[in-house]
């Protein structure tokens, strides 16, 4: 599952996440609400669909949630949501 949320193009903010995963939920909220009120898209990554070959399960499957922010690595398992919004403020 891909989802894209907020503006067009490639958003800065992305979730990797996986079917079934209670802390994923957690993250998901708050995602949507510091991307929310810091106008920024963001989008969802399931890591047992969207990866080729794989991939996306080898590097998060034992991390996720997984947030990222301009490619960078912000978090996993639990997301800072306050963290989340200083980095989106830079």
């Amino acid at each position: 599952m891909s989802r894209l949320q907020g503006s067009a193009g490639e958003p800065r903010v992305l979730l990797y996440t996986r079917v079934g995963c209670h802390l994923c939920e957690e993250a998901r909220a708050v995602v949507a609400d510091v991307c929310g009120a810091a106008g920024e898209a963001w989008r969802e990554v399931d890591i047992d669909v969207d990866g080729p070959g794989g991939d996306l399960v080898g590097k998060y499957g034992d991390y996720v949630p997984v947030v990222e922010v301009d490619g960078v690595q912000q978090g996993f398992w639990r997301v800072d949501g306050a963290r989340l919004a200083r980095r989106l403020a830079r």
